[in-house]
């Protein structure tokens, strides 16, 4: 791959915390990828967000099938180093957005990522001055004014007092673990499965895979792990859990654990889903790991050198690239008309997409073997010059 389209870094005149903004690639002039807000956040994350955000464009992009109304972007990522609960972050978060808008008006389209949720960065957006977070992609719409009120409607349909775009990734992180268990002949009743991370991605993987009959014996937050070997009650956790994801321990029923924060990396399950902050296990800690599968719903939570001891130990990772790009495709189909504002269609969708993804990436990995993080890239050495080809970088 080439080097970033851009790469900049903004430093907050009142407070001197610093922003980031790498556009990694162009596909007809537009970017696609969200905003993270966290203490350390540094440009050399966001590079690396970037561009796996190019990567999950590329991926959801067959040019073997018939295209629906969606044609991929290119890949960004914006970053603040700021912790989210700090009393200066929303001015942060606003400052940001104005210094960063003339990008978002013209190249990057973004959104939530890690510590920020929509209606924060909306409101954000709003008083920055911005007619949307997304309006870069406008130009690119058959009919524009249609396509937001898709969008809008999207936005507030909610499913059990969740809202739907809080809901997709986790279905699509659902689904990437229900393709691995079909594909190595492992039932889903039974099959047992801790997650690092309660906020809106980890939290919906949990119900998804709940609900799909496997059980949930451990989640870990900022206060520690919840463990129960015979399964927790995720419905009540969900509904105890605040804007960060942390679950109030007064709902915790007497025959559940709580353990020190770290004893999510050694919990007896066979799938590990990290889906909190990256760089969450690395060469040391790795060794702690039982799990057969870990499952990527954070972006980066497993650093390179910890793969490579994982994959030696028959610990399968199957890769952020793909598992967790169910979110960012949801909107663009929303938003292009591929699905309408419609919960199970979207669900569906996701469904299918991420089915045939994930098969495709375990099925080359199988024949060229390789991880599945590998077989993912080289789907994407792939698609990009086709993309390049077809849509061209600048519109």
């Amino acid at each position: 791959m080439t080097a970033p389209s851009l790469s900049l870094t903004w430093t907050d005149h009142v407070t001197g915390r610093q922003g980031h903004l790498v556009v990694d690639r162009l596909v007809r002039g537009v970017a696609s990828g969200g905003l993270r807000m966290r203490e350390g956040c540094s440009l050399a994350e966001v590079a690396g967000l970037a561009r796996g955000m190019t990567m999950k464009e590329a991926l959801h992009y067959n040019p073997d099938r018939p295209a629906g109304k969606y044609i991929p972007l290119g890949g960004a990522k914006g970053g603040i180093d700021c912790d989210p609960r700090d009393p200066d972050a929303y001015g942060v978060l606003v400052r940001y957005l104005r210094a960063m808008r003339p990008y978002v008006e013209t190249v990057w389209t973004t959104g939530e990522d890690l510590g920020l949720t929509q209606d924060v960065v909306d409101r954000a957006a709003a008083e920055a001055g911005l007619v949307s977070t997304v309006q870069a992609v406008y130009r690119l719409l058959d009919d524009e004014g249609a396509a937001r009120g898709r969008l809008a409607a999207a936005f507030a349909v909610e499913v059990d007092g969740i809202g739907l775009d809080e809901l997709v990734g986790g279905c699509g992180v659902a689904e990437s673990v229900l393709v691995a268990l079909d594909r190595a002949g492992v039932r889903h009743e039974g099959t047992r499965v801790c997650v690092q991370g309660f906020g809106t991605m980890g939290g919906a993987t949990a119900r998804f895979l709940s609900r799909a009959g496997l059980l949930v014996v451990a989640v870990a937050d900022v206060k520690g792990t919840v463990a129960n070997p015979r399964g927790l009650d995720v419905e009540a956790l969900l509904a105890a859990r605040d804007a960060y994801g942390t679950v109030d321990r007064a709902a915790l029923r007497p025959e559940d654990r709580e353990l020190p924060g770290d004893a999510w990396l050694s919990t007896d399950a066979e799938v590990l889903v990290p889906a909190a902050v990256s760089y969450a296990i690395d060469a040391a800690n790795q060794a702690s790991i039982s799990a057969r599968w870990v499952v990527e719903a954070a972006n980066m939570p497993v650093l390179p050198e910890a793969e490579e001891l994982l994959a030696r130990r028959g610990v399968t990772v199957l890769p952020d690239v793909v598992v967790n790009s169910g979110t960012n495709a949801w909107w663009w189909w929303t938003l292009f008309g591929d699905v309408d504002a419609d919960a199970e269609a979207a669900f569906a969708h996701t469904r299918r997409s991420m089915r045939d993804l994930v098969g495709r990436m375990l099925a080359r990995a199988e024949a060229d073997g390789t991880t599945p993080r590998a077989a993912a890239h080289a789907i994407v050495d792939d698609r990009l010059p086709l993309i390049t080809e077809r849509f061209g970088w600048y519109g």
